[in-house]
C-alpha cells in the first residue's frame, strides 16, 4: 500500500516537505496567481449569465434552470447566496472560483502524498498551481473550478476508502461524488477511471461498496440529468461535432497554453511508465483520458464537445509529473517548475486583459457602457441587436450601467419575467418607440447575424420591423465603436 515515509528522509527535500501543512503550499501559491489581477478582466457572456442568474430571486432562478442551463443550477444558487453576501462586483462573483482553485492545487498536493509520496505530491500541486489554465479557470464566475475541486477531493475519498474500507470513508465518498456531479454533470466521466481503481484490487467486495456508495449520487443527479437532455438542443445549439483534429489541441486548451499543455503532457507519460508505483501513475492519466474520450465519443453525436468541461482532468496529469520531478534533484525540479511558469507567463497576461473566446473577437461591454453614461439623459431609450444568440449585449450593459441605465424600451418580459436568459421584445416596435426622443442602438458587431458592416449603418443590421420603425423619424447625431460593439444614438427630428 501507499505510504509517505519517503515524504522528509532525503536531505534534498527537507523543510516544508517534512513539515506538517506541506500541501498547503501549493494552495498558497494559486491562491496568490489566482487573486492576482482577479477584477482586470471584464465579465464575457459566460459569467454575465452567472450575474443574471444569481441576482434573481430564488423562485425566479428555479423558473430559469427549469427552461435552460439547469446543469449550471446548483452553481447559480452557489452563487445566488454568496453574492446576497459580498456583492456582484468583479472580484466577488470569481472569489468563490478563485478558493475553490487553491483548494484544488491543495488536495492535488495531498492526493499525490497518498499515491507517490509528498515530494511527488508537493511538485504536482506546485505544477497544478501554475499552469495558466488553473488561474484561467480560477479566476471565471463559472463552475469550473469546483468541478476540478470535487474531482480530486472524490478521488482523494476513494483512494482513502479502498485503504480503509469503513462506512465513513465510503460516506465521504459518496458525498463528494454527489458534489462533483451537481457541480457539472459531465465531470461524473471521472468515474470510468474510478472504476479501474476499484477493479485493481484484490478485495472483491471492493465492487459492492463502490457500487453501493454510488446510490446517492444516482439519485441525487438523475433529475437533474433529464432536467438538463431536455434543454441540450437549446443550450448548447452553437457546439459543432467533435473532430479528431481538434484532439492535439486539447492539453494546451486545458493548460492555457499549446506550450505548457505539450510540456505537461510529455511529463505525465514518462512519471506514468516509470516502474516504481507505475499502476497509480496509470490509473491517474485513465483519470485525465478516459473522461475526455468519453466526451469527445459522445461530441461525435451529439452536441456537447467543448474541451474547457474537462478543465477538472488537469490535475491528474500534474500527479505523474510531479512524480517523475522527484527523480532529479530539487534545484533542477524547481527549475521545470520555473520553465513552466515562464512558458505560461504569456497566457497569465493575456487572461487578465480578457476572457473572451475566442480572444481575437473580444466584446467590450464595459467601453459600450462608458459611452452610453457618458452621453445618457432622462427619458432616453436602448434597444438592443441581436436579442438572441449567446453574447448577452443587455445582460452585459446592465451589469456596467447599473439601475439607472436607460430603458430597455422593447421589452415586454424581461429575463426574470420571461424565467430566461433572454429578453421578450414587443413584435411591433413602432409603437413601443412612442414617445421616445432618443434611442441608443447597441449593435453587436460579431459573424452571429446579418451584420456587414455595423458602423457605415448600423440600423440596416436590425430584423426588419426594427429597422422599419427606428428609420422613421429618427437620425443618427453620433456613432462610435469599441471592441465586437458599435453604439449609435439616434434622435427623433423635431415635427
Amino acid at each position: 500500500m501507499v505510504g509517505e515515509s519517503d515524504a522528509s528522509d532525503d536531505p534534498r527535500w527537507g523543510g516544508p516537505v517534512g513539515r506538517a501543512g506541506w500541501w498547503l503550499w501549493p494552495a498558497l501559491l494559486a491562491l496568490v496567481v489566482g487573486a492576482a489581477g482577479v477584477g482586470h478582466a471584464q465579465p464575457w457572456r459566460d459569467e454575465l449569465a452567472t450575474w443574471s442568474a444569481a441576482g434573481r430571486p430564488l423562485p425566479d432562478l428555479a423558473r430559469l434552470v427549469g427552461a435552460v442551463d439547469a446543469s449550471a443550477g446548483p452553481y447559480y444558487l452557489l452563487a445566488h447566496g454568496w453574492t446576497a453576501v459580498f456583492g456582484d462586483s468583479v472580484t466577488a462573483l470569481r472569489a468563490p472560483s478563485v478558493l475553490a482553485m487553491a483548494g484544488a492545487a491543495g488536495l492535488t498536493a495531498v492526493l499525490g502524498g497518498r499515491l507517490f509520496g509528498r515530494r511527488a505530491g508537493l511538485l504536482g500541486g506546485l505544477l497544478f498551481a501554475a499552469l495558466p489554465g488553473t488561474s484561467r479557470y480560477g479566476q471565471e464566475a463559472r463552475p469550473y473550478a469546483l468541478v476540478t475541486l470535487f474531482a480530486v477531493a472524490a478521488t482523494l475519498a476513494l483512494v482513502s476508502a479502498l485503504r480503509r474500507p469503513d462506512r465513513a470513508h465510503w460516506a465521504a465518498y459518496a458525498i463528494t461524488v454527489t458534489a462533483l456531479g451537481l457541480a457539472h454533470l459531465v465531470a461524473v466521466t471521472l468515474l470510468a477511471a474510478h472504476a479501474l481503481m476499484v477493479l485493481g484490487g484484490p478485495d472483491r467486495g471492493r465492487w459492492r461498496r463502490w457500487l453501493l456508495a454510488l446510490t446517492l449520487p444516482a439519485v441525487a443527479l438523475t433529475p437533474l440529468a433529464l432536467l438538463a437532455r431536455g434543454q441540450r438542443a437549446r443550450q448548447l445549439s452553437w457546439v459543432d461535432p467533435a473532430r479528431l483534429g481538434e484532439l492535439p489541441g486539447l492539453p494546451g486548451s486545458l493548460a492555457g497554453s499549446a506550450a505548457v499543455g505539450g510540456l505537461l503532457v510529455g511529463l505525465a507519460l514518462v512519471g506514468a511508465a516509470r516502474p516504481a508505483r507505475r499502476r497509480w501513475g496509470l490509473l491517474m492519466l485513465a483519470a485525465a483520458g478516459l473522461p475526455a474520450a468519453l466526451l469527445f465519443a459522445a461530441g461525435v453525436v451529439t452536441a456537447v464537445w467543448v474541451p474547457r468541461y474537462l478543465v477538472f482532468t488537469t490535475p491528474f496529469l500534474c500527479l505523474p509529473a510531479g512524480a517523475l520531478l522527484t527523480s532529479v534533484r530539487l534545484p533542477a525540479a524547481l527549475a521545470v517548475l520555473g520553465v513552466t511558469a515562464l512558458l505560461g507567463l504569456p497566457a497569465q497576461l493575456d487572461l487578465r486583459r480578457t476572457h473572451d473566446w475566442p480572444r481575437s473577437a473580444p466584446v467590450d461591454y464595459r467601453g459600450a457602457a462608458r459611452i452610453v453614461a457618458a452621453g445618457q439623459r432622462p427619458g432616453d431609450a436602448i434597444v438592443y441587436s441581436p436579442r438572441d444568440g449567446f453574447l448577452f449585449l443587455d445582460i452585459g450593459l446592465a451589469y456596467h450601467l447599473g439601475p439607472d441605465r436607460p430603458r430597455d424600451v422593447l421589452v415586454t418580459r424581461d429575463q426574470r419575467q420571461a424565467g430566461d436568459l433572454w429578453a421578450v421584445e414587443c413584435d411591433r416596435p413602432a409603437r413601443c418607440l412612442t414617445g421616445v426622443n432618443r434611442v441608443w442602438l447597441v449593435v453587436a458587431d460579431q459573424p452571429t447575424g446579418p451584420l456587414t458592416d455595423p458602423v457605415a449603418d448600423p440600423v440596416a443590421a436590425l430584423p426588419a420591423a426594427k429597422e422599419a420603425a427606428l428609420r422613421d423619424g429618427f437620425s443618427p447625431t453620433g456613432r462610435w465603436t469599441v471592441p465586437g460593439v458599435s453604439v449609435t444614438l439616434l434622435v427623433r427630428a423635431a415635427d
